[in-house]
């Protein structure tokens, strides 16, 4: 875990290491493509990484998981992220979304897991966000889709899940997406989510706090990011 003073410090070297990693992208294939995740939490860094003088145009922004509401909805992170994201330098980024006008949560899962399947190559980063429940993504503990969101197998890269504790159905990628970019980053701020990480990495059931599933999971190492 590497501890920063504040989420301000957090955020500037969060998206200076991100933005280093898409360029690294950009020069050796061309392309370059980011997930990133909803909440309150990254906003800052969302701000920083805007920017970031890349070739923006060359870059790809997906989100980690999305509510299955429309992109004028306040709790869309669609909308979260083309207003907080998608801006400055980072305005000429493409957008791959998850959400679907006019289809079911799991209609909508395979359209996305198509698109997604079809630009053929790994994401370079993706930066998860964790709730005090212990989920990432839409891997709640209480998901009825739990075990297929965090099995290392899956072969859908999209799946569409619900929990109890979520107020709409969500869209999210399932583990083997995750795990397989070449920078993941989990980005949590505050003490009681640095108990819940600490509770996390000691042996116990994915169910209990799935963030678990990714924490070994990962092809390169896991990046912990936390500040107060």
């Amino acid at each position: 875990m590497t501890v920063f003073p504040s989420g301000d410090v957090l955020a500037q070297a969060l998206a200076e290491r991100v933005a280093n990693v898409l360029a690294d992208a950009i020069d050796r294939d061309g392309a370059a493509t980011l997930a990133v995740s909803g909440g309150s939490t990254p906003g800052a860094f969302f701000a920083a990484l805007s920017r970031h003088p890349l070739a923006w145009d060359k870059v790809t922004v997906m989100l980690v998981d999305e509510r299955f509401v429309p992109p004028s909805h306040p709790r869309s992170n669609q909308r979260l992220v083309a207003t907080h994201l998608l801006r400055d330098e980072a305005a000429r980024a493409a957008f791959l979304p998850l959400y679907a006008d006019d289809r079911a949560p799991e209609e909508a899962a395979q359209l996305a897991a198509g698109r997604l399947d079809r630009m053929n190559r790994a994401l370079d980063v993706v930066v998860l966000g964790m709730g005090t429940d212990g989920h990432t993504a839409s891997w709640f503990p209480d998901s009825p889709q739990l075990a297929a969101l965090t099995d290392p197998t899956a072969t859908q890269s999209v799946i569409a899940a619900t929990a109890p504790g979520a107020e709409e159905p969500r869209l999210t990628l399932t583990l083997p997406i995750v795990a397989g970019a070449g920078l993941c980053v989990l980005h949590i701020e505050g003490n009681d989510k640095k108990r819940v990480i600490e509770e996390a990495l000691q042996p116990g059931p994915v169910e209990d706090l799935p963030v678990r599933a990714i924490l070994t999971a990962t092809a390169a190492p896991l990046h912990i990011y936390w500040a107060p």
